[in-house]
């Protein structure tokens, strides 16, 4: 099993504080930081655009996971890319060519995510399994934090590690969506080797954001 990585999403962290933070994640003992980008089209809510990303870049050095729901993705991409996203996830129903789109992201010399909603199919990818670093799977509808994780999805993570091992293939498997302190080892023991987690993460025990992660990575 690889390493159990923790990308904590700042959709839960004090807007007003950012910085500071994502300065306490990375304190904290965070792998990577997730940010939820979402366009109030293909999801019913707004939140960042890339001048926050850029601006964020400044406080810190881990890699910044970025997860674009937002459509026609393929226009944004770049401009998610200067702005200093390290990981650039998107979804295969956003995008008119999947395939265009992951070779846009690679040419930009970033790392290729692509996100499966709980009612996506992983057909949706299969093919592509080859040529991307790091497979999502949303564990709740995407669109706001704080909702309930739905453990059906576990299926799809199983079918992923049998693929990826049958096939020698590398890409991380990555969880988001309801992530807590009960639910993180059957996602592990599905197969996840990297837990987004939010509200965990910033509210558990008192705000110990060093505990929560330690936690969530079952030590």
């Amino acid at each position: 099993m690889k390493n159990i990585q923790i990308s904590p999403s700042i959709l839960s962290a004090d807007f007003s504080q950012l910085g500071t933070e994502i300065k306490r994640l990375e304190e904290g003992g965070a792998d990577m930081i997730h940010v939820d980008v979402m366009d109030g089209h293909f999801v019913p809510n707004l939140t960042i655009g890339p001048p926050v990303i850029k601006a964020l870049r400044k406080h810190c050095s881990l890699k910044f996971d970025v997860h674009l729901m937002i459509s026609s993705v393929h226009k944004y991409i770049k401009a998610y890319a200067d702005a200093g996203a390290d990981i650039i996830t998107i979804h295969p129903e956003a995008t008119q060519n999947l395939e265009e789109s992951i070779k846009m992201i690679k040419d930009l010399k970033k790392k290729v995510g692509v996100s499966l909603n709980p009612g996506s199919k992983i057909e949706l990818i299969t093919e592509y399994l080859d040529k991307i670093d790091l497979v999502l799977i949303m564990s709740v509808n995407p669109g706001f934090g704080g909702q309930k994780f739905m453990p059906e999805v576990l299926d799809k993570i199983k079918q992923l590690k049998k693929i990826q091992q049958e096939k020698n293939f590398t890409f991380d498997i990555e969880i988001d969506g309801g992530i807590n302190f009960e639910n993180c080892k059957i996602a592990i023991d599905a197969g996840a080797n990297i837990l987004v987690s939010g509200t965990t993460v910033f509210k558990s025990n008192g705000g110990d954001i060093k505990k929560n992660i330690d936690l969530l990575k079952l030590k």
